[in-house]
């Protein structure tokens, strides 16, 4: 397994312990400032496996569908943990993970004909609005909620873009 794959992995592995920390509210305001950095430190592997991978030309199958996959665990987790700390209005969450679950069911129609589709420019700029968006969200600072708020709606505008996107590049797998 390779460097870039490893990193997927331990995304994957820091998701529990980000949920924890995030809805340890009852413990102490500092404990968000850990999840804020295990949140951080997760969403700085994405940027970091995908670099590795495409310098080193690491590019694998495994990747292409784990990296993906790492990405939606992580922001969906930590919208849902935001929703039930009453950060985040439900109707973004529901409209993000909809998303995600045409995306990830669009992957499995592509995946069982034997095409692994990789995540497009206007995805990565989704999830990258995402990620600042819940770092904004964590924080929870008045003074820039309203930076918060068009983060928010950026994120969500995005998300809607880049399914459009991602369904137009590759609705051939569905016709065929």
């Amino acid at each position: 397994m390779n460097l870039p794959n490893k990193l997927t992995i331990l995304r994957v592995i820091l998701i529990p312990f980000f949920v924890f920390f995030l809805l340890a509210d009852s413990m102490g305001k500092h404990f968000d400032y850990i999840a804020l950095a295990i949140f951080i430190i997760a969403s700085l592997t994405d940027m970091l496996d995908g670099m590795i991978a495409r310098k080193y030309d690491l590019i694998t199958n495994f990747g292409k569908f784990a990296d993906p996959l790492a990405d939606k665990l992580l922001v969906c987790s930590a919208m849902i943990c935001l929703l039930d700390l009453g950060r985040i209005p439900a109707w973004v969450v529901i409209v993000i993970i909809a998303r995600e679950f045409i995306i990830s069911g669009f992957r499995l129609v592509a995946s069982d004909k034997g095409v692994v589709i990789a995540a497009g420019y206007i995805g990565k700029a989704k999830t990258v609005c995402q990620m600042i968006m819940v770092i904004l969200m964590i924080l929870d600072i008045e003074a820039i909620s309203l930076l918060t708020d068009i983060v928010m709606y950026a994120a969500t505008v995005l998300t809607i873009v880049s399914l459009v996107d991602y369904i137009a590049r590759n609705y051939r797998v569905l016709k065929e």
